[in-house]
């Protein structure tokens, strides 16, 4: 099984090469926040990625090893060992909208009746705003029923990718999330924006942080393999701020969304690695992937999630596809 895992990271370091050349690509240091927790549904598994000038990289979502072997999915939460009466309350009018529809996606909003933030993100498809969404869902259209393959909490800058599900399950769960742009702190990390623009043709988010500063996360596949998305930030966050961060959960190994770490610091693969999520502190990476190599209870077939092909270059950012790729099965 270890050798799986470490051969799909060096292949997906290698498709890296399709988007930049190796002389672009620089690594990145991986930092490992993570906090021992008992509670299933909270994000105790925290790594920052910092490193100075990038503007552009890719993030990726990847079935985990055994999805093969899942006939039966495990999605239910667990609550047990958790106590969230802490976490601060604001109260919305709850509310669902259809953003966007056409015959390749859907794209649907939805406010909560309560949030641990305050925020009113606008959200914007063409001349329409819709202010105050707390999750967005970005749906692939099907001949037999729509698929998420990527969600938004515009009010706390959280991202959560899947892949389109094996031919064996109807879908697949959602598992680890990322945040991209200057983090912050407050109860937990968060990624405080403005606004967000989407632009269907292209399945490109255009973000406005509050900070001023801008990204663009477009979706440039989509298949049962992968969905991958392509990350660009204008200007770099400042040297010595994380630029992106994986969010996860880990009890034990058969209790946890993510539970191990492989990386991979040059292209000979001499300087591979792979350790437990909460076994290491801080490498320094050109590619990363966080996941499972053996079945847990808790979001048995949630996505392994991949980060790599960081551009320090000054003026270059991944390049958007004229319309993204879809597998059509």
């Amino acid at each position: 099984m270890a050798g799986h895992w470490l051969s799909a990271l060096a292949v997906c370091a290698i498709l890296g090469a399709t988007a930049t050349s190796a002389a672009e690509t620089v690594p990145v240091d991986f930092i490992n926040a993570s906090t021992p927790t008992r509670c299933a549904e909270e994000d105790n598994v925290y790594v920052k990625l910092q490193a100075p000038g990038i503007r552009a990289f890719r993030i990726a979502a990847e079935h985990p090893p055994y999805i093969a072997s899942v006939t039966q999915d495990s999605t239910a939460p667990d609550f047990t060992n958790c106590d969230m009466s802490g976490d601060p309350r604001f109260v919305f009018t709850p509310r669902t909208v259809i953003l966007h529809e056409d015959a390749h996606i859907r794209l649907v909003g939805h406010t909560y009746a309560t949030f641990w933030r305050g925020e009113r993100v606008d959200f914007r498809v063409g001349d329409r705003n819709e202010p105050g969404l707390h999750l967005v869902q970005l749906l692939r259209r099907g001949p037999l029923r729509d698929i998420e393959i990527l969600v938004v909490y515009p009010s706390d800058g959280y991202w959560r990718p899947k892949p389109l599900p094996p031919p064996q399950l109807p879908d697949s769960a959602y598992g680890s999330s990322f945040l991209i742009g200057p983090i912050e702190h407050s109860t937990r990390p968060y990624v405080a924006i403005r606004s967000i623009a989407f632009e269907p043709a292209s399945l490109t988010f255009r973000l406005v942080f509050a900070n001023g500063s801008r990204g663009v996360l477009t979706v440039s596949e989509a298949m049962p393999e992968r969905t991958e998305l392509a990350v660009s930030l204008d200007p770099p966050v400042p040297s010595g701020q994380a630029f992106a961060a994986l969010r996860s959960m880990f009890v034990t190994p058969a209790q946890a969304d993510v539970s191990r770490a492989s990386w991979e610091a040059g292209g000979s693969g001499s300087n591979a690695g792979s350790a437990p999520i909460m076994d290491w502190r801080t490498v320094r990476a050109t590619a990363a992937r966080f996941g499972r190599v053996e079945p847990s209870l808790h979001n048995l077939s949630a996505p392994d999630i991949l980060f790599r092909a960081f551009l320090a270059t000054p003026d270059r950012g991944p390049a958007r596809p004229a319309r993204p790729h879809f597998n059509r099965r």
